[in-house]
């Protein structure tokens, strides 16, 4: 098995060289904010490792929030990232994007503060990812080639039903199943199909996995007669604060709204970029660290095959912090409308909703972190709308595959690659088709 891994690379972009930046990206689209995968900056093609990638300019416009606790306006620059999700570990693929992509890469952030300029590249990408505080992969170790191959794969058994399913009408399932069996092995022999074995599973990612899955619930449970009397100190702390928090969810200006939906639906799967700001106080940030330590260790141990809790919707996601963990900026890539993702989530986890972003400034406001919230729909869906920002350049690997699309292909392989099926085995099998 092939673990993934997701980067984050960010720079400030230059003063005065934001308008070149936004041309040299817009020139990167076959369409508004959706790459074309030959495109001369980053020719997204050469790379067979790459599920999703991401150019977006980080340029938070709920700037004037961090007013609402009294202090000044806090200001950033905006900075450009680079992000996306990839097969293998990051060293390997930074050194394939400064092999595949070196003058884009180098025009892109040379429009930013400290550039690559004319040094090692991959060194450059390195130094410049900020890694994530919690991060979610739809199913872990399942590579681009192995969507690809699983998709021919099905395609060839429905080309298969396609052209005889008279003689296929009738017959029980296990014998349904060894006749397509049989057939896409000779598809395989005669070369029409390439189906590869995985690759053996990284030693060193084992005992990583093994040593944080064992560590942190034992540190935990060390630390514990300190940890508990400060948590239950934070607990009432947070709750009383939370019962005045300003919340800040007006109406999304249209303008906006235009901006996020002239680069939305244009596949069955979108992108997703949103940031703000930590409320101020140790205690709020130390709260937001903890809370999403929690949902990385979930999302790296417990929710590996398919689902987010109950969500099945999302490919990736990830949560990074910013700028001394005073922001956080959230991205992710699902399947469907905007709409439908954020109905998804209230409908199914909302209490994850209000753990995940509600120390945001402005957040609809919470009870004990877990209740109200999100339940206040239009106050929720408005909060989310301000602060999601245009992703400027996106690229997937598999358009038109949603992740259940993704599920369904891969069982469709496991019974192709079984010997045989029982009746019921067989009949589950045979109504994936």
């Amino acid at each position: 098995m092939t673990p993934q891994a997701q980067f984050f690379v960010t720079a400030p972009v230059a003063a005065g060289r934001e308008g070149e930046l936004r041309r040299l990206l817009d020139g990167m689209n076959a369409a508004p904010g959706h790459a074309r995968t030959d495109n001369p900056l980053v020719p997204f093609f050469a790379f067979d490792t790459i599920h999703f990638a991401r150019f977006v300019i980080v340029d938070d416009q709920t700037l004037d929030d961090t007013t609402a606790y009294g202090g000044p306006r806090v200001s950033h620059p905006p900075a450009l990232a680079f992000a996306g999700e990839v097969d293998g570990d990051l060293d390997t693929f930074f050194a394939q994007a400064a092999a595949h992509a070196a003058p884009g890469l180098r025009a892109l952030f040379g429009c930013c503060q400290d550039g690559p300029g004319g040094g090692d590249l991959a060194a450059w990408l390195r130094a410049h990812h900020v890694p994530a505080a919690a991060s979610y992969v739809n199913w872990v170790g399942r590579t681009v080639r192995r969507v690809r191959e699983d998709a021919a794969l099905f395609e060839a058994v429905q080309g298969h039903l396609a052209r005889d399913r008279a003689s296929f009408e009738g017959q029980p399932a296990p014998a349904v199943h060894l006749r397509l069996r049989q057939r896409v092995w000779e598809d395989v022999a005669a070369g029409r199909l390439v189906l590869t074995p995985d690759a053996p599973t990284p030693l060193d990612w084992r005992l990583r996995r093994l040593a944080h899955a064992v560590g942190v619930p034992l540190l935990l449970l060390l630390a514990s007669p300190l940890l508990l009397p400060l948590a239950v100190a934070g607990a009432l702390q947070l709750r009383r604060a939370e019962q005045t928090d300003p919340e800040i969810c007006p109406r999304t200006p249209p303008e906006h709204v235009a901006r996020l939906a002239a680069v939305e639906d244009f596949d069955v799967t979108n992108s997703f970029t949103a940031m703000g700001s930590l409320k101020p106080g140790l205690t709020r940030r130390w709260a937001t660290v903890a809370l999403l330590g929690a949902i990385d260790f979930a999302a790296r141990h417990v929710f590996t095959t398919g689902r987010l809790a109950r969500v099945r919707s999302i490919h990736f996601a990830r949560w990074v912090f910013l700028d001394d963990r005073t922001r956080v900026i959230f991205l992710s890539n699902y399947d469907g409308s905007l709409e439908s993702y954020m109905d998804d989530f209230i409908n199914k986890v909302g209490f994850g909703l209000n753990l995940s972003f509600c120390h945001g400034i402005g957040y609809p406001r919470t009870t004990w972190l877990i209740g109200g919230g999100s339940s206040d729909e239009r106050k929720f869906k408005e909060y989310l709308r301000r602060h999601q920002i245009p992703t400027q350049v996106w690229y997937r690997a598999y358009p038109g595959l949603t992740a259940v699309d993704l599920e369904r292909h891969a069982r469709v392989r496991r019974g192709l690659e079984a010997a045989q099926l029982g009746g019921d085995e067989a009949r589950a099998w045979v109504e994936l088709l």
